[in-house]
């Protein structure tokens, strides 16, 4: 996940993560331009939060939260194998 550390979407998705007791890495864009940009070419969107589950590009908190609120997140983070 890329984020800033104060922003209200990101402290929202990271506690959504603790909630599930997942380990994430958490990539500050704070005052980083050059991962910020990484992250806009990666998403192409320039806002954060920006959300991976593996290889799956989830999007923002919204679209993290609609998962959960869905019942389908645990498919992301519990695929069958």
């Amino acid at each position: 996940m890329y984020s800033t550390q104060f922003c209200p979407y990101c402290v929202a998705a990271r506690r959504l993560f603790d909630h599930y007791k997942l380990d994430y890495d958490d990539v500050a864009v704070d005052a980083q331009p050059d991962l910020r940009q990484q992250m806009m070419q990666e998403s192409g969107r320039n806002t954060v939060p920006q959300i991976w589950i593996g290889d799956t590009h989830i999007g923002g908190c919204d679209e993290l939260y609609s998962l959960h609120d869905n019942g389908k997140l645990d498919n992301f983070l519990y695929p069958s194998t």
